[in-house]
């Protein structure tokens, strides 16, 4: 197995600098002139003043502005950080050990960087935060899924834990507040075909063979709202909140399904009511059962009225 190349400028907000692999077939003069085609959506003046301010570099150190390109060579630097508003909720810690780290992820804040989403995401709060710059995801949440991430502490034990997520051995359950339709057959599995496509927002679902598997009990029910537990088999995106919209009863707070609703990114006023309540598995290390459990709750169940009364009929 190849080494990972270590990268020549130290991490910055928690985060690993970007890689610019230089193409062996490049016809460029200069590393700037790839770069500026390379990267469209930068400024040229800005990259000149990275490249005046020594912020892109090669294995050897900082590149000069007229550096010459060099065929199959690779440049690394820190992309500029979005404008982004604080997520005022806290991350609540589970588990914690040498190996790895349980969290109970807030509503609003997504799992990794990503797009518009940068330092505002438990990862890099997480590596902040508790001085652990290798932290690593075994797994993720939607940004508006609140609940339980598995994180990988120790570096030589990521395959182990990504690859027990990949294969399906854990077993998670969910739960969701959604309207009560005393005329749904409770509990069944649903099973669909669900698309998703790229710079789509939305996943849908079409004919053909199963792709998508969700088991859906109603747990008790009251003022016209039902708490639901959720088994997904299989891991789609959107899946637990296309099958229930599916089934008549969309989880509350979801602005995609069944319509997509626009909404600021900083309204926290209604959230998904989805809860990623509980992880078990056998350690694929120590071979110990493990289960985790949230130690949140759903705003709609324990603020029943206000939520209850937007029911629309």
């Amino acid at each position: 197995m190849r080494r990972r190349q270590q990268p020549p400028l130290p991490k910055r907000h928690g985060l690993d600098p970007a890689r610019l692999r230089l193409p062996e077939d490049g016809h460029w003069a200069t590393v700037r002139a790839h770069l500026v085609d390379r990267l469209p959506r930068v400024d040229p003046a800005r990259i000149d003043e990275m490249l005046l301010a020594g912020e892109i570099v090669d294995l050897d150190g900082p590149l000069a502005p007229d550096a010459a390109y060099v065929p199959g060579g690779a440049v690394w630097f820190h992309r500029d950080l979005p404008v982004e508003k604080e997520v005022p909720f806290d991350i609540g810690i589970v588990h914690r050990d040498e190996d790895i780290l349980v969290v109970d992820k807030p509503h609003f804040l997504a799992t990794i960087p990503r797009g518009q989403h940068i330092l505002q995401t438990a990862l890099v709060r997480l590596r902040r935060e508790l001085d652990l710059a290798e932290l690593i995801p075994a797994h993720r949440l939607d940004r508006v899924t609140a609940g339980l991430i598995l994180f990988v502490v120790n570096p030589a034990r990521r395959g182990a834990y990504q690859t027990m997520f990949g294969h399906r051995t854990v077993r998670k359950e969910y739960e969701a507040i959604a309207p009560y339709d005393p005329a749904l057959e409770l509990p069944r599995v649903v099973r669909s075909r669900i698309v998703k496509e790229k710079q789509v927002l939305a996943a849908y679902e079409v004919a053909g063979e199963p792709n998508a598997e969700t088991e859906v009990e109603l747990l008790e029910h009251r003022d016209g709202l039902g708490r639901y537990r959720l088994r997904p088999h299989t891991g789609r995106t959107h899946q637990l909140r296309l099958h229930m919209n599916g089934l008549g009863v969309p989880i509350l707070g979801d602005d995609f399904y069944p319509v997509i609703t626009d909404k600021s990114v900083d309204d926290y006023s209604r959230p998904l009511q989805l809860l990623a309540a509980s992880l078990e598995f056998t350690d694929p290390v120590s071979g110990a059962p493990r289960r985790f459990e949230t130690r949140r709750s759903l705003q709609a169940w324990t603020d029943l009225p206000g939520w209850s009364e937007s029911i629309v009929e």
